[in-house]
């Protein structure tokens, strides 16, 4: 037997297929192959029919081939998570550098294509980024809305919005003074995955000359909502695919929060130790002990001597409040009494 389907045979399968009913799914069974030495075959060769009595239906998932997915759902919510901790760090930097309330919240975080993400934006101000070590162009978007509010705030008033889309020569500096403390919020939040040092390219008013990745590729689109005061508005930060590949691996929630906690860790041990090294202790030499009744020292008067169960041959105790820490001798340096640390004490 052939393994080439005829004409007809192929005519026959594709009659079969344009008989079921759209978007059905059921168990088939075989046809009877055609016996040998019969002019024309029983059915096509490979042709499957319906089990009329099959009640079983196999599960399906639609699936675009012009958006393939390039993360995971688990590398979705790290990023998520990471995108959250930037927000409340700009949030922070901004209300102090401001001197007024902000409140920069995480809405959507989803890969789409780049022309997309363009579709999606109105006039905005677009800084282009740069992710050292990281090869490649990311853009942070933040409306003009947004951005006239924080110049009027920052020339001393309440913070309203200017019905404009131009920015002046003494208007940019200051918007770069804001987008650095931005940036430093995000290189906060991203050590937890790998260290960046975020840097602006240039400023740009209009998405044609943003153009940082191929309309088709895919980028991580990450929507922001602020608030100044009674404004509100909307912020992306838009990054290439191309961009995160090499750390991919990294992007596991697992892994962030074991690189977060060792982070914090160190960080909370440092700032401890910083503290701890300016506070002062009570230090005192302990010369000896001894155990006298209450009648006994109310007895006692000038040139009493008092025997105490320390040998002059003995080692001294030296306490830092009351824990023994140090073993040692009393000497004398000048007119002083000085005391020589000679072992340190081991808690058992």
């Amino acid at each position: 037997m052939s393994d080439i389907l005829s004409q007809a045979e192929i005519e026959a399968l594709l009659q079969s297929l344009s008989d079921e009913p759209e978007g059905a799914a059921a168990v088939r069974e075989p046809a009877a192959e055609p016996k040998t030495g019969q002019g024309k075959a029983a059915g096509p060769v490979g042709h499957t029919t319906r089990g009329r009595n099959s009640k079983h239906t196999v599960a399906y998932e639609v699936y675009d081939f012009r958006r393939p997915d390039k993360f995971s759902k688990d590398q979705l919510r790290t990023l998520q998570m990471l995108h959250e901790t930037f927000a409340r760090h700009a949030t922070s930097g901004l209300s102090a550098y401001l001197r007024s309330p902000i409140s920069i919240e995480l809405v959507a975080l989803e890969q789409v294509p780049f022309e997309e993400y363009l579709r999606s934006l109105n006039k905005s101000v677009f800084t282009k980024l740069s992710l050292l070590p990281l090869n490649g162009n990311a853009v942070l978007e933040i409306e003009f809305a947004l951005i006239f509010a924080v110049v009027d705030r920052l020339l001393g008033g309440p913070g309203r919005a200017i019905n404009r889309t131009v920015l002046t020569d003494i208007e940019r500096p200051l918007i770069l003074q804001t987008l650095e403390r931005m940036l430093t919020a995000l290189q906060t939040a991203w050590e937890g995955v790998v260290v960046v040092k975020p840097s602006i390219e240039s400023i740009e008013t209009s998405s044609q000359f943003v153009q940082i990745a191929p309309p088709n590729d895919i980028v991580v689109s990450i929507l922001f909502e602020v608030k100044i005061g009674n404004l509100r508005g909307a912020m992306s930060l838009c990054i290439p695919y191309l961009i995160l590949k090499p750390i991919t691996a990294k992007l596991s929630a697992q892994k962030w929060f074991a690189a977060n906690n060792r982070r914090v860790n160190a960080t909370i041990k440092k700032q401890l130790a910083a503290q701890i090294s300016r506070a002062t202790v009570d230090c005192r030499v302990e010369l000896g002990k001894r155990n006298i009744s209450f009648r006994d020292f109310l007895a006692l008067s000038a040139g009493d001597t008092i025997v105490l169960n320390q040998r002059t041959n003995q080692d001294l105790a030296f306490l830092v409040g009351d824990v023994p820490k140090y073993r040692g001798v009393a000497a004398r340096d000048g007119n002083r009494v000085v005391f020589t640390v000679t072992r340190p004490i081991v808690q058992e």
